[in-house]
């Protein structure tokens, strides 16, 4: 017969067992869970305007809220959870800053140029890290490279007009497709005549005055991409200059800047551009020298 303690002892084996299978099944069904795939599309944040976005919970003034909004794509209004940001705000941040590195770090795509049927040049750069570092060699180009765009460009253009990825390469392949043909078509309407467009990787502003000197060109103009922010990662601008040399002040430079569609749009900007490069070319001067 079984005694009290070996009772005690068979019971408490049973329970064991008992609660050590439940704790394995419970795993099992975890690690199941897991590994299970969702064919669900996650929302791409950067789709959202931000300017009708509605974070805030029961705000008081709903539609003084969003009208605040539309006047500004700064972060305003993103709600909180306790001292925290949201969750969805946070991810938003994130995401706009890895669109901004992208654009600085990446290149523009030789498939774009190809598509823009145009030849490329490049800088005395050797690659993106000394284009960030070396702001100087941005401006200049090696023999060879110079002799690339003499041989292949119209000579003594009145208009000489190329792109480079400057600080976004996005803003390039978003914006220079719309942009490039409403110049040379505002320009053409005006009976200007263009030189031979192309594309300077590596390039910083500067760059256009060796370009201008070179093919002596009356007006040079540079589509460049600005310097990505949180608020786009697209936005380019156009330096132009009435015969500039290497060495001249920044303030003969006239710039048209905010090219992107949240800002000036391209085609919009394009026939800005050609209006002004007209208004150069009777008055025989760019900068500060040139009153719009």
């Amino acid at each position: 017969m079984f005694s009290e303690n070996d009772l005690k002892k068979l019971v408490e084996q049973v329970l064991i067992e008992m609660t050590s299978k439940e704790t394995v099944e419970t795993e099992k069904v975890k690690e199941t869970e897991c590994c299970e795939i969702s064919n669900e599309v996650l929302p791409d944040l950067l789709e959202v305007d931000i300017k009708k976005q509605l974070l805030v919970k029961n705000p008081e003034d709903m539609q003084g809220y969003l009208k605040m909004k539309e006047h500004t794509p700064a972060r305003v209004g993103i709600g909180r959870c306790g001292p925290r940001y949201l969750t969805e705000t946070m991810l938003r941040f994130r995401a706009d800053h890895a669109a901004a590195q992208d654009a600085v770090f990446n290149d523009v795509s030789q498939e774009f140029i190809d598509e823009t049927k145009v030849f490329a040049v490049k800088t005395k750069c050797i690659d993106k890290d000394e284009y960030l570092t070396r702001p100087d060699l941005g401006k200049q180009f090696e023999n060879d490279q110079i002799a690339i765009f003499k041989e292949k460009c119209v000579k003594k253009p009145q208009v000489q007009i190329y792109f480079s990825d400057g600080l976004s390469s996005t803003a390039i392949e978003a914006n220079v497709k719309d942009v490039l043909p409403a110049i040379i078509q505002g320009l053409e309407g005006y009976g200007i005549t263009v030189g031979t467009p192309f594309f300077v990787k590596y390039g910083r502003v500067g760059a256009m005055d060796v370009i201008s000197e070179e093919l002596e060109a009356e007006v040079t103009c540079v589509l460049i991409g600005e310097r990505p922010g949180l608020v786009t990662a697209e936005s380019m601008s156009a330096y132009i200059t009435y015969k500039g040399t290497v060495g001249m002040a920044e303030a003969r430079r006239t710039v048209v800047s905010n090219i992107h569609m949240g800002g000036t749009p391209p085609v919009e900007a394009g026939a800005h551009i050609a209006d002004i490069i007209k208004l150069m070319l009777e008055k025989k001067a760019s900068g500060t020298d040139l009153k719009l």
